[in-house]
């Protein structure tokens, strides 16, 4: 079974800073493309960040763009999303995709992924 497991999200103060990792369970990540979304309540599904699988191309929501940073680390089959400056509004369910065929910027811009992890909570509050 196909799996992408996500990992890191918590309560964090505003400001403050987070780090998300995805991870491949029964796959390898090497020739996927990987995308990070989130869906708050009541709000739309967003494309918050998109990576090309060599990580030569990168891609990010004007909402996070400086702040959030996108990696991946083939050799461990890990994506990575580092979230600095982090603000209320970021509060959401955060979830990773993978997608052997799209590119980067048409993962983010579609919200599109064949595989699907299970997603992790991201809270900013005082």
């Amino acid at each position: 079974q196909l799996q992408l497991v996500e990992s890191g999200g918590g309560l964090v103060q505003p400001g403050g800073s987070l780090r998300l990792s995805c991870a491949a369970s029964g796959f390898t990540l090497d020739y996927y493309t990987i995308g990070w979304f989130r869906q708050a309540p009541g709000k739309e599904r967003e494309g918050v960040s998109c990576i090309s699988s060599s990580g030569g191309v990168t891609t990010y929501a004007d909402s996070v763009q400086g702040r959030f940073t996108i990696s991946r680390n083939n050799a461990k089959n890990t994506v990575s999303l580092q979230m600095n400056s982090l603000k209320p509004e970021d509060t959401s369910i955060y979830y990773c995709a993978a997608d052997p065929t799209l590119s980067a910027q048409s993962m983010c811009r579609m919200i599109s992924g064949t595989y699907w992890g299970q997603g992790t909570q991201v809270t900013v509050s005082s």
